[in-house]
């Protein structure tokens, strides 16, 4: 089973090149809409054992904010990104964060904190990707929580406009 490290944007580091069609990411309303995004759309990809995996997210834009530990709070759920919640397609079995899952599409909550961060992998990944998304019935879907140190930039990094 190969480990993915959490690392904002889920940058990796894995081996050799892959060759099949790599999933899109979901894009919720028109193409339009979506370019007028504060945090737009954007993705990453990683081969494992050969297979290209992708992660889907918002880019968060701070604007002159102090996210975490003040607009994201410490603690609290956050959707790990902006607007959509953030998806992990895998076509192989993975571990992130400590949680084995198997191959499949799965959604990326967190827990910040200032040491620690928690990361939940769920089932579910069609719910808006807001706090206030995370429902019971949502929650249920947990494939599991693992734990991974936090890191500190030595500088910000603000969202630019390609």
């Amino acid at each position: 089973m190969a480990a993915l490290v959490w690392s904002w944007p889920l940058l990796v580091a894995l081996t050799a090149a892959a060759q099949e069609p790599v999933p899109s990411c979901k894009v919720r309303g028109s193409r339009e809409w979506l370019s007028t995004r504060a945090s737009p759309l954007d993705s990453a990809t990683v081969v494992v054992a050969g297979r290209t995996a992708k992660v889907c997210y918002s880019r968060p834009s701070a604007r002159g904010r102090v996210v975490f530990g003040e607009f994201v709070e410490y603690g609290k759920l956050w959707r790990t990104g902006a607007n959509e919640p953030t998806v992990i397609f895998t076509p192989v079995a993975l571990e992130i964060a400590g949680v084995k899952v198997a191959p499949g599409k799965y959604s990326l909550y967190s827990v910040p904190g200032e040491k620690e961060w928690e990361i939940i992998v769920n089932r579910s990944t069609s719910q808006w990707g807001h706090e206030n998304s995370y429902t019971k019935e949502v929650q249920a879907q947990e494939v599991g929580r693992g734990k991974v140190p936090a890191e500190k930039l030595s500088a910000p990094v603000e969202t630019s406009r390609a």
